[in-house]
């Protein structure tokens, strides 16, 4: 399963890259290439596939940023005026009517997700674990989003943690989840 994922580095991680030596451990360790990130979401695409529509091909938008912009989005779209974590767009949630011709030559936008590289960073800190642990984390709930999963109770939340830590698994990671 092909997939694209365009990664918006609003944060600047690849440009501070350059000098990491100058950066505190944490950030200079949460550096992900944009290759990785769409060899990531392959592996999880093709972990996910029963829940996903079938097409040629498949497109993400991740966006990397800092709290004051995650704020913003958080209150414009949930009416929360705090950071969080992470955000997720799905465009399949979305009625609009396709062409055939179109869902059978065209990638399936699946929509965007937007991660704090600063809540992330914290989030880290706290869980005892490198930034791009976290990063990933972050990213592969909210792809399990885009592809309609949700936690309105606990035990949703479960299955959809437990779903992450899979994926999470399948690309060679680690989280304790406590």
């Amino acid at each position: 399963m092909l997939i694209e994922v365009n990664v918006e580095d609003c944060y600047g991680l690849a440009q501070q890259s350059a000098d990491a030596s100058n950066l505190p451990e944490s950030r200079a360790s949460g550096e992900i290439s944009a290759e990785t990130w769409e060899n990531w979401f392959s592996v999880w695409l093709e972990n996910q596939e029963d829940y996903v529509p079938v097409a040629p091909g498949y497109e993400v938008s991740l966006r990397l940023t800092a709290d004051p912009d995650m704020q913003a989005l958080n209150l414009q779209y949930r009416q929360l005026d705090r950071p969080t974590d992470v955000l997720a767009f799905a465009s399949l949630e979305v009625d609009c009517p396709q062409l055939e011709e179109m869902q059978s030559s065209e990638p399936l936008y699946l929509g965007d997700i937007v991660i704090s590289i600063d809540t992330a960073n914290r989030q880290a800190q706290q869980q005892g674990h490198p930034l791009k642990t976290e990063l990933a984390w972050l990213a592969a709930h909210g792809f399990l989003h885009l592809l309609g999963w949700d936690h309105p109770d606990e035990e949703s939340l479960t299955q959809m943690l437990d779903q992450q830590e899979t994926l999470l698994r399948a690309i060679g990671l680690a989280i304790q989840t406590a």
